[in-house]
């Protein structure tokens, strides 16, 4: 890949907004740069279950989704073998006859499915489909190089959503830290007890009502809230 390519991709990850923006520009970038690809796809594994994140323009729709379905498929086969697969020519393809069916109604006759090497994640594959038997066979190397520069680049995108994510978590334990706190500090002040003692009654009306702790705290300064704001009118 060339040096112009890389930095596009570099600038690419920079200008997104978010990890669906870089995969939709990297799946159009490779249609552009991977010769006789007519469409490209990105699938990757989460929650237990491969999902495709992204498509270029001109993916035809249910492509990836059908080999989900079937359990088999070039970029099932790819993401959880770890090995590329190939498929010069669909119509006389022997390994997966159901979708090739399929893809074959769609107007693709070719497809090649690249592992790709993601930091934690296991099984993941950028797939490539040509609308001509064999237009992807002289393009496996450059198919290769862009899957490799994509993975960098989707490393570094998924490393900073999984950092916005955790930032997330803390601020929402830190609200419900600072509501809980002020619910044992309300029953305190009403009941006359302790914060221990507080806290047990708390939770135990939590789990009467089968209401989330921090839920039902909330409830409880919303309506002190409310009542001091009437009782001040």
């Amino acid at each position: 890949m060339s040096s112009e390519t890389s930095d596009t991709l570099d600038e690419a990850m920079v200008r997104s907004s978010g990890l669906d923006t870089l995969l939709r520009d990297l799946t159009d970038r490779a249609v552009q740069e991977v010769p006789g690809a007519a469409a490209c796809s990105i699938t990757v594994r989460r929650a237990g279950r491969l999902l495709t994140l992204a498509g270029s323009d001109g993916l035809p729709s249910g492509l990836d989704q059908r080999q989900y379905e079937n359990g088999s498929g070039p970029c099932v086969d790819a993401a959880e073998t770890g090995e590329e697969q190939y498929a010069p020519d669909l119509a006389a393809e022997t390994r997966w006859p159901s979708y090739a069916r399929y893809a074959l109604s769609t107007g693709v006759r070719c497809a090649l499915a690249v592992p790709l090497a993601l930091e934690g994640v296991t099984g993941a594959a950028v797939n490539f489909y040509g609308e001509r038997a064999d237009a992807l066979g002289t393009s496996r190397d450059a198919a290769r190089t862009f899957t490799a520069r994509a993975a960098n680049a989707i490393d570094v995108a998924l490393r900073i959503e999984r950092h916005h994510q955790s930032a997330a978590d803390v601020r929402l334990a830190l609200l419900s830290r600072s509501v809980i706190d002020q619910a044992v500090g309300m029953v305190m002040a009403r009941e006359r007890i302790d914060a221990r003692t507080a806290m047990d009654r708390l939770r135990r009306a939590s789990q009467k009502r089968n209401v989330k702790l921090r839920d039902l705290c909330g409830q409880l300064v919303a309506q002190v809230a409310a009542a001091d704001s009437r009782g001040r009118k």
